[in-house]
């Protein structure tokens, strides 16, 4: 089902602008972060991870992003290389910044944190000089992660693709991705979280980030409530999620579904949002019925707490596989509220 109409005419699929970073993962985990000593390095930062996610699904990707003009800049660069997500508009930073870093503590299976270093980070470079009008009008959809608004000149660059991207009828979805580290004030969170909303055709988020996007325009909204005042500003699909408590996508005819997470052995207590906004929005392009977005949404986050690293993104057969198995042992997961 067509759920929203892209343009047919289009070299990509979906252009993802944000950070692209990296990722320590302890291999030696369940123990503080203290004392671990071994570490694998992973492409990381949640729209880079998407990006991989909706390549491996089939859909053709683009980047737009700063990363660093070192060995790590190569690194990140050659990963997408090899994933087939095109780089053209993957720019180096020029004053000497650093692609963001972050250090995974896997505590237990249910206790994971992130210890992130994003001092001077090169993905918060990106310029508006660097979005490129042309490279905009070349794809079905723009995805902005919403860490590119925390500061200058990331902001303004992601508002100018949003611009041009309404300008060249590119449908836009905005992924909240709130990440507190670089955020200077709460009212910014709300503000540049409300601009980049209000243009979006498809919103996607916790409770929590909701809340944070809405604070300054009506603090403690429902789920309705936000998912409604969304929709009255033009988004087709408003997604809210509440973690193991699972997730719900209301639709503009009023419409509402919810999806439980598919039960798992876990590893860590992360990496799944990224899995569930790459098989949601594949299906969204493949015209799926929303229930069905849904639950390979929820599969693919249910797969991804399970492995090491956020970026190793499962394929269409491996989710399908995993769907088939998980019903076999837990029934349906899909709920229409």
């Amino acid at each position: 089902m067509n759920y929203i109409h892209f343009a047919t005419d289009r070299k990509f699929d979906l252009i993802l602008l944000g950070r692209i970073a990296i990722d320590f993962n302890p291999v030696d985990y369940f123990q503080p972060l203290e004392e671990c000593t071994t570490f694998k390095k992973y492409l990381g930062g949640s729209p880079a991870n998407i990006a991989i996610g909706v390549s491996r699904l089939g859909l053709k990707t683009g980047f737009i992003a700063a990363v660093s003009d070192d060995q790590f800049g190569d690194f990140v660069t050659h990963v997408f290389d090899k994933e087939g997500i095109d780089t053209s508009n993957v720019t180096r930073a020029t004053n000497g910044e650093k692609l963001g870093l972050t250090f995974t503590e896997i505590l237990s299976k249910n206790e994971s944190q992130i210890l992130m270093y994003r001092n001077f980070a090169a993905d918060l470079s990106l310029c508006p000089a660097d979005v490129s009008e042309e490279y905009i009008q070349q794809t079905k959809a723009l995805l902005i992660s919403g860490t590119s608004l925390a500061q200058s000149p990331s902001r303004e660059a992601a508002l100018k693709a949003i611009y041009l991207a309404k300008k060249h009828n590119v449908r836009i979805f905005f992924d909240i991705d709130y990440r507190e580290y670089n955020w200077k004030n709460i009212d910014d969170i709300s503000i540049y979280y409300s601009i980049a909303a209000q243009h979006a055709d498809i919103i996607i988020g916790s409770r929590e980030e909701f809340d944070l996007t809405e604070r300054l325009i009506e603090a403690n909204r429902t789920d309705e409530q936000s998912a409604s005042a969304w929709i009255n500003l033009g988004a087709k699909i408003v997604v809210i999620k509440h973690g193991k408590k699972g997730s719900t996508a209301f639709l503009e005819d009023g419409t509402k579904y919810s999806v439980k997470p598919f039960p798992v052995e876990a590893l860590k207590g992360f990496g799944g949002g990224d899995g569930y906004a790459s098989a949601f929005l594949y299906g969204i392009f493949a015209g799926l019925e929303i229930e069905k977005c849904l639950e390979i949404g929820s599969a693919e986050a249910s797969m991804m707490v399970r492995e090491h690293s956020c970026c190793n993104l499962p394929t269409l057969p491996e989710v399908e596989q995993f769907i088939v198995e998980s019903k076999e042992k837990y029934g349906e997961m899909i709920a229409k509220a």
